[in-house]
């Protein structure tokens, strides 16, 4: 067992249900990816008919976040429990990348970036299509609004600026109030394999 200490970086939804015990928690920031919505969702919170979106680190800028200090008795258990979480389909590559803490220490972390050759791979899509997709989708851990709303909501409360995010919750309590049922445009065809 390592007694060197073992840091996750949080973007989404591990913010606020990271389902692992952790020692120490600090808002921190990652420099050359982004978070954004930009892996189709099948299972999590869309189904293989009527895909949702969940979130990934993209290349480029930087992304404020969570880093999350672990137990050196707890590094094995909680790497097991983030290859399942985070690993069933192979959408992302899991990478150590530094960090630099709030309280200005910096510390390699582990973290998730999205694979762009991947299948369920969305990039970068129209704001309008966005919106619509997390508005209209449902998957096994809840709506995709609530993941939306709940990742939104953290942030806030940390304290970190994502005017993108908090835009999107708008545009997506916007199209639900002005069409209840919000329709869809088509998808590209990917093929179903998790999250």
């Amino acid at each position: 067992m390592s007694s060197e200490p073992y840091w996750v970086f949080a973007y989404g939804s591990l913010i606020w249900d990271p389902g692992f015990p952790f020692v120490d928690r600090h808002r921190a920031v990652v420099h050359g990816y982004h978070r954004r919505f930009c892996l189709y969702s099948h299972r999590y919170r869309g189904t293989p008919e009527l895909p949702g979106l969940v979130l990934g680190l993209d290349r480029g800028g930087c992304c404020h976040g969570v880093a999350y200090r672990i137990a050196p008795e707890e590094t094995a258990n909680v790497r097991d429990y983030l290859w399942a979480r985070e690993m069933s389909n192979n959408a992302y590559r899991p990478v150590m990348v530094p960090a630099r803490l709030n309280d200005g220490g910096r510390v390699p972390v582990q973290t998730f970036v999205i694979s762009p050759d991947h299948p369920q791979y969305a990039g970068r899509l129209p704001a309008d299509l966005t919106a619509r997709l997390i508005a209209s989708s449902h998957g096994e851990r809840g709506s995709n609004q609530a993941y939306l709303e709940n990742t939104a909501e953290h942030l806030a409360e940390l304290g970190i600026h994502d005017p993108a995010m908090r835009a999107l919750v708008r545009h997506v309590r916007q199209l639900i109030a002005q069409e209840g049922t919000v329709a869809r445009p088509p998808l590209p065809d990917v093929s179903p394999k998790g999250f």
